[in-house]
């Protein structure tokens, strides 16, 4: 399960709604959704809560036309989830746009001449030799997962001016963070009308 929702900031306060993120599937995708959320106000805040299973969050902030700010609480995590990997850019994980990061995790696997093409002896050989260090290599973090960090990732500063340090979001825990969060820009009630 996941709960996502918008909060933005507009001359009265925050607003909250609840919003389905099925039809997202880019980062601009999601920044123009929060747009839409301020079309009558210019320039506000609006902040993309994003929960699932209480196993990481993520807060994505669009401030106007300004290009979007994401925090993801756990991106090993995130990693493994449909709406995470939308959050996580390839400028986040430092990969270079447009590279087919499947292609390149296939390419530094280290098979120890078990591919196709090689002689026969060589693979008998490196099964009879060195089973451990084989097996190691192709099941280490080499996988298609094995470039996301744990842990924190993306923009700390992302809520500072609101109210919410680097040290404090660092130290929230999935499950009530975006509940403790909505408590400081005071925004709770908002933001429980629509969980």
């Amino acid at each position: 399960m996941y709960f996502a929702a918008l909060l933005a900031r507009t001359e009265d306060g925050w607003e909250a709604s609840d919003t389905d993120l099925d039809d997202v599937e880019t980062l601009a995708d999601l920044a123009d959704l929060a747009r839409e959320a301020t079309a009558d106000y210019d320039d506000d805040t609006v902040l993309v809560f994003i929960e699932q299973d209480d196993a990481w969050f993520g807060v994505v902030r669009v401030d106007g036309e300004e290009d979007p700010r994401i925090y993801v609480s756990d991106a090993a995590a995130a990693s493994r989830s449909s709406y995470g990997e939308i959050l996580l850019t390839d400028e986040m994980l430092g990969r270079d746009p447009g590279t087919d990061d499947t292609v390149a995790d296939l390419d530094a696997l280290d098979l120890d001449g078990t591919e196709d093409g090689e002689p026969e002896g060589s693979a008998e050989e490196g099964d009879g030799e060195g089973d451990g260090e084989g097996g190691a290599g192709v099941a280490g973090p080499a996988g298609p997962g094995g470039a996301v960090p744990a842990g924190p990732l993306g923009d700390r500063k992302i809520l500072a001016d609101l109210g919410v340090p680097e040290k404090d979001l660092l130290g929230l825990v999935s499950g009530d963070a975006l509940n403790e969060i909505a408590d400081i820009l005071g925004a709770a009630e908002v933001l429980e009308a629509v969980r």
